[in-house]
């Protein structure tokens, strides 16, 4: 089966429709995807690109979540505009996703943390929504929060960045595939027909 690498960071807006839409898409296409979180506040910021700040920005933004919504509705999918944004607790909620996926249960974290944030307004990784989440996938919180202390997770968080920025990732979601990097929700599609021709 061909393999896709799925760069992500939960704090990206438009990841919200691919993490929505991905699995689907692997089981139709018979085509895995590799998760891979990091932090593209990171990249971002070492490009001085720093993306829809109000009010400087308020057009771009607007248009963001009018364009979310618009595609959103095309896959079926109902979110509730504007979602709370920019995150407070970005790397804490990516670092969770690092953990999960070292440990199994990572791909259905992402899946029910966007889904909470989109879809009934509750913030990533902010409480009361992270004990709701872990209480829902019957894992402990406080042991969960200890684990992502550690420094391994710190390594593999950084390790992911600076991978994703060498290989081409400048933001999310992004999708690779032998070395072709194809960013944008809207460019899943076109991922999956390059690995078709190849």
């Amino acid at each position: 089966m061909n393999t896709i690498d799925f760069w992500f960071s939960i704090g990206s807006t438009y990841t919200y429709l691919s993490v929505s839409r991905i699995e689907a898409i692997s089981k139709s296409e018979n085509i895995t995807f590799n998760w891979k979180p990091f932090s593209v506040r990171k990249i971002m910021m070492e490009m001085d690109n720093i993306p829809f700040t109000p009010p400087s920005k308020k057009i771009k933004s607007d248009y963001m979540w009018r364009d979310i919504a618009r595609r959103a509705q095309f896959y079926g999918f109902r979110p509730k505009i504007p979602a709370p944004y920019p995150l407070t607790q970005f790397d804490l909620a990516n670092k969770i996703a690092i953990l999960g996926m070292n440990e199994g249960w990572g791909i259905d974290y992402v899946k029910i943390t966007y889904k909470r944030w989109f879809e009934e307004g509750k913030e990533p990784a902010t409480e009361p929504n992270l004990s709701e989440i872990m209480q829902e996938m019957k894992l402990n919180k406080d042991e969960v929060l200890r684990k992502v202390e550690d420094s391994d997770i710190e390594a593999t968080y950084q390790k992911n960045t600076n991978t994703a920025f060498k290989s081409g990732v400048f933001g999310s979601p992004t999708f690779i595939y032998d070395g072709e990097v194809f960013w944008g929700d809207d460019r899943l599609e076109d991922c999956i027909k390059w690995l078709k021709l190849s």
